[in-house]
């Protein structure tokens, strides 16, 4: 009973509406729930990753996209405080289509945890206020979304504005929204003070690579001063760093096709070279004073290296060497997998559940919620019925057919496996098996009086039978307790549940007339209201009405089984120990039904 009310508790706490939490501006009307998830079941970080801008990725499968604005500039993002606003930019957003791609600044993202986000939208009047400048931290010196149109140079999303030089390569689909093809030609970065780069200094330069093909030694990112040089490149899909000649090669390659991260990290002495999130190569060496342009994609001169024949994407120039949990986390999270961010349900301003469900739950009445408890605890109830009851079924199935395996051996010997203990613990939810024990035990009870059980009588043997008829009998009750309770919730439910719609529906319509106001919009969700508990009625009565069959099913076979055995066990002995007296008590009961059957016949 206590499980049954613990059960009947959850199930209120799903049915029943759920207090909401604070909302941030009532001028918003709708929110979505985000969590930032670095726990085992989520994207598995175990290092805090401080400030972070994070992709909001929303499709139709996680976002309805009713009632925000159609360039979405009436998102806004507010910690879980209610309180705290989150700067975003908005790279793309297309609701027609139900594609968008926002980025999202969380100051402090901490490893192992689970942290909540709010996504505001649905305010027609709201200004945008996206802005890239504010959402990245200001140790970026440069980032490249690839967003613009074919033909424009790429804009550098961060207050530097460091937008390349010219315009290159072809704008294609991307592993974030848009990405730019290189045909051959380098992109150069302009050498502003933001880019300029002192002997020593960090530095973090990564991007997302599709590679083409892998043939010959491909470069990615060119930079030349002088006698200096830094140069990341691929040799045969394999990625390198070198600097001033000395190389280190990645132990790992770029699959062609495939967007895969790849990042470089200089701090000190030390210079690294990261794919995927994980390090695979090293130099201890530390880079040199730059301050000329940047290539990216071919060699700022001819050379004897190749053009990188494949597309970039999401291209970061830093002034500091950023942490390998974060480069990790980047090359986890920003990809269409990802597990770092989860979507949770969408609210209502009005209440709990996106849309007209809020404002459903809200017009159910008090004593509508009276009957959909009592419902719910009748559903709970026969669920659990129904799981026991299959349960017994499906052990006493299992054990009948283990019996008839061993009984199978008994042959003339009947009472062989009757002090058997083994067999007793193996076979105690086998009902073939203490029909069986019942048996032998009336043949062995009037051996013990001395009865000559070498021959026994018609009468012995129609007693025993008796008997086992007896404990069939107990055992077929076994299997058909409770499922009265099944029957009563099938026929009761759906009348319970129209007894709240009706009930439900005197109440509109009272206070309908009470206010004098008869238009469709105070009338409907009361209506829908009452039409809850209907439904809830036959949420019970349905699964409640399959199990129901399905147990009657089995028991009926169970029953035949038993049946079978009995009819069985009864020839056995009789074929073993009385066979002609059996025969003629067998004619003889024949012969009296007959006669019974005539005198009952009309004239």
């Amino acid at each position: 009973m206590q499980r049954i009310f613990l059960a009947f508790l959850m199930c209120l706490s799903f049915v029943l509406p759920a207090t909401a939490q604070a909302w941030w501006q009532d001028d918003w009307h709708y929110r979505k729930q985000l969590s930032v998830d670095t726990t085992p079941q989520g994207a598995a970080i175990n290092e805090a990753l401080g400030r972070t801008a994070l992709l909001v990725r929303l499709h139709t499968g996680n976002f309805t996209f009713d009632g925000v604005k159609e360039d979405g500039s009436d998102l806004r993002f507010v910690a879980a405080d209610d309180k705290t606003v989150l700067n975003h930019q908005v790279e793309s957003f297309d609701a027609l289509m139900g594609m968008a791609l926002v980025w999202i600044d969380v100051p402090k993202v901490e490893g192992g945890q689970r942290q909540d986000i709010w996504m505001y939208y649905g305010n027609q009047k709201a200004a945008a206020t996206g802005n890239g400048q504010l959402t990245f931290d200001p140790n970026y010196t440069a980032l490249y979304h690839f967003d613009g149109a074919t033909g424009a140079p790429a804009k550098d999303t961060t207050a530097y504005g460091n937008t390349a030089q010219s315009a290159t390569g072809t704008s294609i689909d991307g592993v974030i929204g848009r990405a730019l093809q290189f045909s051959g030609q380098p992109l150069l970065l302009p050498a502003s003070p933001s880019l300029q780069h002192n002997a020593g200094s960090a530095f973090t330069f990564s991007a997302w690579l599709k590679l083409d093909q892998a043939n010959g030694e491909q470069l990615v990112l060119a930079r030349r001063e002088g006698e200096h040089s830094l140069l990341v490149g691929l040799n045969q899909g394999m990625p390198f760093v070198e600097i001033d000649g000395q190389r280190a090669v990645s132990t790992q390659a770029l699959n062609p096709g495939q967007w895969q991260h790849l990042a470089l990290t200089a701090e000190g002495s030390k210079v690294s070279l990261y794919l995927n999130g994980r390090e695979s190569a090293s130099l201890a060496v530390a880079m040199p004073a730059f301050n000329s342009v940047m290539a990216i994609g071919a060699d700022v001169s001819a050379s004897a290296y190749l053009p990188f024949a494949g597309a970039i994407d999401e291209l970061r120039l830093s002034k500091v060497a950023r942490p390998a949990a974060q480069l990790l986390a980047d090359a986890t999270s920003q990809g269409a997998e990802s597990k770092l961010l989860a979507y949770g349900v969408d609210e209502e301003q009005s209440g709990y559940g996106f849309g007209s469900l809020g404002f459903l739950l809200n017009a159910v009445p008090l004593d509508a919620w009276v009957i959909i408890a009592v419902l719910v605890l009748m559903m709970v109830q026969s669920w659990f019925i129904m799981v026991r009851k299959n349960r017994m079924v499906s052990r006493v199935s299992a054990a009948n057919e283990a019996f008839r395996e061993q009984f199978a051996k008994v042959g003339t010997r009947l009472e062989m496996f009757a002090d058997d203990q083994d067999l007793t613990l193996r076979l105690q939810h086998s009902s073939l098996w203490r029909l069986y024990l019942l048996a032998v035990k009336e043949i062995r009870t009037r051996r013990e009086q001395g009865a000559d059980t070498s021959s026994v009588s018609a009468a012995t043997i129609e007693a025993i039978r008796c008997s086992m008829d007896g404990v069939r009998t107990r055992e077929n009750q076994a299997l058909s307790s409770k499922l009265s309770t099944l029957s009563n919730a099938i026929a009761g439910g759906p009348y319970i549940g129209l007894l709240g719609t009706v009930l439900g529906i005197m109440v509109v319509f009272l206070g309908t007339a009470m206010a004098g106001d008869v238009n469709i919009n105070a009338i409907a969700p009361g209506m829908a209201a009452a039409l809850l508990a209907t439904a809830m009625g036959l949420f019970v009565a349905i699964p409640a009405l399959f199990g129901y069959n399905r147990l009657i099913t089995r028991n009926k076979e169970v029953s035949a089984d038993m049946r079978v055995f009995v009819d069985e066990f009864i020839t056995r002995l009789a074929e073993m120990h009385g066979e002609s007296q059996f025969s003629e008590a067998a004619h003889r009961r024949g012969n009296h039904a007959n006669a019974h059957t005539n005198a009952q016949a009309p004239a």
